[in-house]
């Protein structure tokens, strides 16, 4: 992500103490709306960090459940404005170019199943999933987590520090949410940070997509906020098998994984943290 695309620099009165405040510049994490189209049918309006928007736009998908493989996407394009008096277009030198709009192309032949998605258009840079019917949907739609392994305590409690170090934004603006991706070693695979903790996800996500790299069994996500239930689900539709957390899990969020056999960390701080689904090895 670009500093310049993720950071916006302001100007402040900055007050310390009893005496007159200072004049200083500020770092902001930028907060702006994309718009997901795929093939010109709006599906939804993210306030989210510019930066690897098409990561971010193949991982919502993918843990929509519209996406299931690489080869299903044609391409991304952002979308041209609108002249007057003329339709939108994809083509070179038509208009102005939107970096808020971007549309998914899908290969020849793939159906889309609109029924699959479970939220609805607008999703702020902090909501989760937003019905009962919803939820239900998603208990639905993916499989449960079968494979049996399990991380060590000595590898989660090195995590926290090796997200630490690549969180360049937040130690910029203070203001940014990550997730990270780690192998089952504890090696960092990547790491991507948004204003929204599920953007960052999804932006981790829709890189391993376009790697190749799919579905992501025998990894470990480490979230630097709290874990909600949308979090818990988006990992089950990538197949991570364990997600952890430096702050807490919601209830939702614990029985989610229970019913799902996913593992679940929570409070990892160092050697201290706990253990809320699943038993990890000795």
């Amino acid at each position: 992500m670009s500093r310049n695309q993720a950071i916006s620099v302001v100007g402040l009165t900055r007050h310390d103490g009893a005496g007159a405040g200072a004049l200083v510049d500020d770092a902001l994490a930028v907060e702006e709306p994309m718009e997901i189209r795929v093939g010109g049918r709006s599906v939804a309006v993210v306030m989210r960090t510019p930066g690897h928007d098409r990561e971010l736009a193949a991982g919502f998908l993918v843990t929509e459940g519209i996406l299931r493989r690489r080869e299903e996407v044609l391409d991304m394009v952002y979308c041209a404005m609108k002249r007057e008096g003329g339709p939108a277009s994809h083509e070179a030198g038509y208009g102005e170019v939107r970096e808020n709009v971007l549309d998914v192309l899908l290969a020849p032949g793939v159906a889309v199943d609109w029924s699959r998605l479970t939220r609805n258009v607008f999703t702020s840079s902090s909501c989760g999933i937003c019905s009962k019917a919803s939820i239900e949907a998603v208990r639905g739609q993916f499989p449960a987590i079968t494979e049996t392994w399990k991380p060590t305590r000595a590898v989660l409690a090195t995590l926290p520090e090796r997200l630490r170090v690549a969180q360049a934004g937040f130690a910029a603006t203070g203001g940014l949410h990550a997730s990270g991706l780690f192998a089952w070693g504890g090696e960092l695979i990547v790491a991507r940070e948004d204003v929204g903790r599920h953007n960052a996800l999804d932006k981790v996500v829709g890189h391993e997509f376009f790697a190749g790299r799919w579905p992501l069994g025998g990894r470990i996500l480490l979230v630097s906020g709290r874990v909600s239930f949308e979090i818990m689900q988006k990992a089950l539709a990538a197949g991570v098998p364990w997600v952890a957390a430096i702050s807490a899990p919601t209830s939702a969020a614990v029985e989610f994984a229970r019913a799902s056999g996913q593992g679940l960390v929570g409070f990892l701080r160092g050697e201290r943290m706990n253990v809320y689904a699943g038993t990890l090895a000795e």
